[in-house]
């Protein structure tokens, strides 16, 4: 069973950055694309960041040029780096993975808290 832990959440004030790492572990099936979500209280869950095997990358447009996903399939760990925070970016931070097996289940972590101040 894959387990997937995230960390680096914390307490930033506006303009600081946090790096947040995703672990993987147990037997995991080849990855077809990994991506961070957030979710703040009372808001939908959404897209942050997503990263094809391929490398291709793609960004919501609110973190744009301020966020960058990357993945070391070596270390079995997927990473988002933030720069500029803003109070708007304080959410419940996830990390996923998409099995490229058809009908796989994506492999979700329990998530970690980020929280900008002004």
């Amino acid at each position: 069973q894959v387990q997937l832990v995230e960390s680096g959440g914390g307490l930033v004030q506006a303009g600081g950055s946090l790096r947040l790492s995703c672990a993987a572990s147990g037997t995991i099936l080849r990855i077809n694309s990994v991506g961070w979500y957030r979710q703040a209280p009372g808001k939908q869950r959404e897209l942050v960041a997503t990263a094809t095997s391929g490398g291709r990358t793609n960004y919501a447009d609110s973190v744009k040029g301020r966020f960058t996903i990357s993945r070391d399939n070596a270390k079995n760990t997927v990473y988002l780096q933030m720069n500029s925070l803003k109070p708007e970016d304080t959410a419940v931070y996830y990390c996923n993975a998409r099995p490229v097996v058809a009908g796989a289940v994506d492999y979700w972590g329990q998530g970690t808290q980020v929280t900008v101040s002004s």
